[in-house]
């Protein structure tokens, strides 16, 4: 049976948030923030629902009140959507230095629209999911559509949200107003993106979903809950959210030391890498022997720089394979090694710039590697270090004749 934990987490504001984290029977895999939506608490029944239908899966989930509302203390009028991320953001951060890092963030209606944003100030988020969500935190201005008049003009009025009276400020009003530039955001994501939503939502309109989705790059995805509701009620789509919601998370989230083997027939020692690219923008996902990360290009060039360059990697594999060959080596040789730093630059230089060129008027690429050799090691060791440097296998490899074969799928 899953087992309940409730604490406070003070926001930036220092007020007492209150959450409740619910976790797996064994240690978890990972864990999860889940966002609930506009007015609602952490004890709405599907936030509850699919948090404990997702630690049968192993993930641990947090949830809490944002500020006002709940168990939560502070001022609802005193509110806005910002501070709705700053709270996600102060609730990541706790979770972080006392069990760890979200690496799944959940966001339900206004809550999806706010993971989205806080996704960009949590870097160890690793995938987000949202249900029922707008595409833009604008689209909650429908609730109290009659009462705006009057929230402009008089600065703040008082409206029923699904029953219940709250106070709409001017200033909740002016900050969604601040956030129009959400779609860039979405673009800019870096994480896969799951989005549920309902064909039948009567609170926000499955339009909003193909907005998201359009906005959002690859890796996304999409999951229509046929006959759900916004709140989803019934216990039978909660279970079906979580169910699929691990899935498809278990692809990217921290996997436990006893995993099984990678799917699609691939094992560890399968040195065939893919990599996969959307229709737009380019952000590549890639995955090698069980191992997932993915490539992006700077924005000054239309990429959205969630991710090392293809020429970052090319640096890092000269890097890596330099450090490896040089802790190998002191080992078999007894040195007294206590580390090795490589640092690789890549650049273009003209060939009249390179002496051992034969022709002068091309450019060639030059990759500069520094080695700072750490240790108690005499000058005549630190010499024989960085020629074996230059016997690295990769280095080996970008100096040798290199053939590419293009063949179609």
């Amino acid at each position: 049976m899953p087992r309940e934990e409730r604490f406070a987490i003070e926001n930036a504001d220092g007020h007492a948030l209150a959450a409740r984290l619910v976790l797996p029977d064994e240690p978890p895999r990972a864990f999860a923030l889940f966002a609930h939506c506009f007015t609602c608490t952490k004890d709405l029944h599907a936030v509850r629902r699919v948090a404990k239908a997702l630690t049968a899966h192993g993930i641990g989930v947090i949830s809490f009140d944002f500020t006002g509302l709940g168990e939560s203390e502070g001022e609802f009028a005193e509110t806005s959507f910002s501070t709705s991320v700053a709270d996600l953001v102060h609730a990541a951060e706790h979770l972080a230095s006392q069990y760890g890092a979200p690496q799944l963030l959940i966001g339900h209606s206004l809550g999806g629209a706010a993971v989205l944003v806080a996704a960009g100030a949590l870097p160890d988020v690793r995938a987000v999911a949202t249900i029922g969500a707008p595409c833009d935190p604008d689209h909650v201005r429908h609730l109290f559509t009659d009462h705006e008049a009057d929230i402009l003009q008089l600065g703040e009025a008082e409206v029923s949200i699904g029953g219940r009276p709250f106070r709409i400020r001017r200033e909740f009003l002016d900050d969604l107003d601040s956030h129009d530039t959400m779609r860039e955001r979405i673009a800019a994501l870096g994480r896969p993106l799951l989005v549920f939503h309902s064909p039948t939502d009567a609170t926000v309109g499955i339009e909003q979903a193909r907005h998201l989705y359009e906005a959002a790059r690859h890796p996304k995805s999409f999951v229509s809950l046929d006959g759900a509701d916004h709140l989803l009620t019934r216990p039978e789509d909660a279970r079906f959210v979580a169910d699929v919601l691990a899935a498809w998370a278990s692809r990217y989230l921290d996997a436990p030391a006893s995993e099984d083997p990678p799917a699609d027939g691939a094992t560890y020692d399968d040195p065939a890498l893919t990599a996969r690219i959307g229709a737009e923008g380019f952000r590549t996902e890639m995955d090698v022997r069980g191992f997932h990360f993915a490539a992006d290009e700077p924005a000054s060039i239309g990429g959205t720089e969630t991710a090392p360059t293809p020429y970052d990697y090319l640096s890092a594999a000269l890097a890596a394979c330099t450090a490896m060959t040089l802790r190998m080596y002191a080992g078999r040789k007894g040195l007294p090694l206590e580390g090795v730093d490589v640092t690789v630059t890549h650049e273009k230089i003209h060939a009249t710039d390179c002496a051992t060129c034969d022709a002068k008027t091309v450019k060639l690429d030059q990759l500069t590697r520094t080695v700072s050799i750490r240790g108690d090691l005499t000058e005549a060791q630190r010499e024989r270090m960085l020629e074996i440097a230059d016997r690295c296998p990769v280095h080996r490899t970008l100096e040798s004749e290199i053939r590419v074969v293009t063949v179609a799928a």
